[in-house]
């Protein structure tokens, strides 16, 4: 079956589905597919392009649903620092993995996959196309092509690794996995520290390097894939992180954050956001300074999404 789909972000047709703000972004309804295989558009982009505010526009133009891609905003309890959909736009298009577990719960992308690719074969059964939105690389990945089969998470090793991450910090973790897998240390993010001790959890629990458990082996999927990919000049999209912090700020992000301080050490909350804001409640920082940090790590976050997807050449690039 051929779909062919392009964007075409120069001239509105008038079977034009999509004309999203400053971008001419279209697709059209004959390049949809019309034969029995579903489709499954990706919207991706760094952190605060605008995938929100597209993705509704196109599935209500679509009459279909959205399924997050998001690995921080499926947790119930991370309502304002992960940024998702208020209330209204979620009333407006049907969401899913939107606050669907709980921060107490052991989320894998292993399991979102599962998840996922189970709602999507009931999905397809009444939408055609049906839209992927996140800004979550491994999840995203997860669905196109399938993650490797790891072994089931150590929970007790996670935990004396998180611990030691306390104690010892990032770096004795660091050495660690140089010693134990250089290959993995030397190909994943060292600045991310649950990538790290997933890393060292594999190679201790399993005597065998984590690298050795990647196969790179892409799984077929009984659907067709078109990903687009929104991105605006880095001057514009750090100015949208800036603000967007700040009015997270206005809308209670430290009351959600002290509310959430008593779990702080749970691997849910490790992240931007929330660590600094547990750190200004410790009394390592002033808020002032968490603020500055919570903006410079968002936009450091940005620019490794970016850098993630630069491997990929089946992405339609859009400037917004």
């Amino acid at each position: 079956m051929n779909y062919d789909i392009s964007i075409n972000c120069r001239l509105p047709t008038k079977n034009c589905l999509l004309n999203s703000g400053a971008s001419h972004c279209l697709l059209e309804t004959e390049k949809l597919p019309t034969g029995n295989s579903p489709l499954l558009i990706v919207i991706l982009g760094p952190t605060g392009v605008g995938k929100t505010d597209f993705s509704l526009s196109l599935a209500r133009k679509l009459s279909t649903v959205i399924v997050s891609a998001d690995a921080r905003q499926v947790y119930r309890e991370m309502k304002i620092g992960t940024a998702p959909p208020d209330a209204q736009q979620l009333a407006e298009v049907p969401h899913y993995f939107i606050g669907s577990h709980s921060i107490r719960e052991h989320y894998t992308a292993g399991q979102y996959e599962l998840d996922a690719l189970a709602l999507l074969e009931k999905l397809f059964v009444s939408h055609p196309v049906a839209l992927l939105t996140g800004g979550s690389g491994l999840y995203i990945d997860a669905v196109c092509y399938g993650i490797d089969n790891f072994p089931e998470t150590d929970l007790p090793l996670r935990a004396e690794l998180s611990k030691r991450l306390q104690t010892e910090g990032i770096e004795s973790l660091r050495w660690q996995l140089k010693q134990l897998d250089e290959t993995s240390y030397r190909s994943i993010d060292l600045k991310n520290p649950q990538r790290i001790i997933r890393a060292l959890e594999i190679c201790l629990s399993t005597g065998k390097p984590y690298s050795e458990w990647k196969t790179g082996v892409r799984k077929k999927r009984p659907f067709e894939i078109v990903k687009i990919g929104l991105q605006r000049p880095r001057g514009e999209l750090y100015a949208r992180i800036n603000a967007r912090t700040l009015q997270m700020m206005d809308n209670g992000l430290l009351e959600e954050a002290r509310k959430l301080y008593p779990c702080k050490d749970l691997p849910a909350l490790k992240t931007v956001g929330y660590t600094e804001l547990f750190d200004y409640l410790d009394g390592k920082t002033t808020l002032e300074k968490a603020i500055q940090l919570i903006q410079q790590h968002t936009r450091n976050y940005a620019k490794r999404q970016l850098s993630y997807w630069s491997r990929y050449d089946d992405i339609q690039w859009q400037e917004m």
